[in-house]
């Protein structure tokens, strides 16, 4: 956008704002603007999907193109101008004599829209008009071209997690294709969840799925994880272990934060974000930490990005105790010793798959609350 416009000020064109608006598919974000004004950094903005319901948004003159596919020009300086779109007034103000919509049309027959502005007397004169026109159809090109792996990198991000959609991106894509690597690990569930989903309508059953891992995902994230797949009610999600933190007791640090942060969402759900049927949402958590092998699993043409290993198996097995003993969250020995005086011992016991009884901790404010 800077290259561009700065490019066409040099070239005669006498440009004061310009903007591209590049429609998405983001699970949030219906859209993209970039904007070039004259002596300023280009700015980026999102639009949320909230703006299909506003009106000043679908009336605008951006709208107007997105569906007709035809270029719109209103000439400023020309006392007769139609001011038909709220937005014309303003530019006004700011003393702008010509705007120009024109339509970017990708090859899969998407229509974005790019919009020129300029201050000069009498507006765009008709050689500088023409040399709007073309730009157009290679800007539409490069804006396809940034627009596709924006697309592709939000689709990772969305279904795999950010990290691993980078791998995934960089070629990590065989069958095979493993990294061995120190991780704390997050195994969650929703106690009840069969029971719950028996009860209740399937619509009501996502809805409070979607509350329920809203209360999770943020903690996770902000803590550093990284969630690498939801199984029903189930969430697993790691903490890769820095190469700054080499016994990871920061990772584990990071993952019991995130644990509390997430107890006490799931805990609000009956109140904050009540749900017809539902009067409250019990949630079970383990956490562990060891290695892990991270990377792609499946069959030939249909692969998951996972990860496996006895660490995760062991992790597996003390969600399940968790569960049995009405605890919500519960730790291995080894994450334990790296959060010291964080977590209470819970008892020994024996676990299926694994020969020998296994050590759980658990919070201390559950086992005042037991008592």
């Amino acid at each position: 956008m800077s290259g561009l416009c700065e490019r066409l000020v040099a070239g005669g064109v006498p440009l004061y704002r310009v903007s591209v608006f590049v429609r998405t598919l983001h699970p949030s974000v219906m859209g993209r603007r970039f904007t070039w004004v004259e002596g300023k950094e280009v700015e980026t903005t999102e639009a949320p999907y909230q703006l299909l319901d506003d009106d000043l948004f679908l009336l605008s003159p951006v709208v107007r193109v997105f569906r007709s596919g035809e270029a719109l020009r209103r000439r400023l300086a020309d006392p007769d101008c139609p001011m038909d779109f709220s937005i014309l007034p303003d530019f006004l103000a700011e003393g702008v004599t010509d705007y120009v919509a024109f339509p970017l049309l990708f090859t899969n027959g998407e229509v974005h829209v790019a919009t020129w502005t300029t201050r000069a007397p009498g507006g765009f004169d008709e050689e500088q008009m023409k040399g709007l026109e073309a730009v157009v159809a290679p800007l539409a090109r490069l804006a396809e071209i940034y627009a596709l792996r924006r697309t592709a990198q939000t689709f990772l991000n969305t279904y795999v997690g950010r990290n691993t959609g980078e791998r995934i991106l960089n070629g990590q894509i065989r069958r095979g294709d493993t990294l061995s690597i120190a991780a704390a690990i997050w195994l969650s569930d929703m106690r009840g969840f069969t029971a719950l989903s028996d009860r209740v309508p399937p619509e009501t059953m996502i809805k409070l799925l979607n509350h329920y891992f809203d209360a999770q995902v943020p903690a996770i994230l902000r803590h550093g994880g990284e969630v690498l797949k939801f199984m029903g009610d189930g969430l697993l999600a790691i903490f890769p272990v820095a190469p700054d933190d080499p016994d990871g007791a920061a990772a584990c640090a990071a993952a019991l934060a995130a644990g509390r942060a997430a107890r006490d969402e799931v805990a609000a759900l009956g109140g904050d974000h009540p749900i017809e049927g539902v009067d409250h949402v019990r949630f079970g958590l383990a956490l562990h930490i060891g290695d892990v092998l991270y990377g792609n699993v499946g069959g030939e043409t249909r692969l998951d990005f996972t990860c496996i290993g006895p660490a995760v198996n062991l992790a597996a097995r003390i969600e399940k105790l968790a569960g049995e003993l009405g605890r919500t969250l519960l730790a291995s020995t080894e994450f334990a010793a790296r959060c010291p005086g964080a977590l209470e011992p819970v008892g020994r016991f024996t676990v299926r798959g694994i020969d020998a009884p296994q050590r759980v901790f658990g919070l201390a404010e559950e086992a005042e609350r037991e008592a």
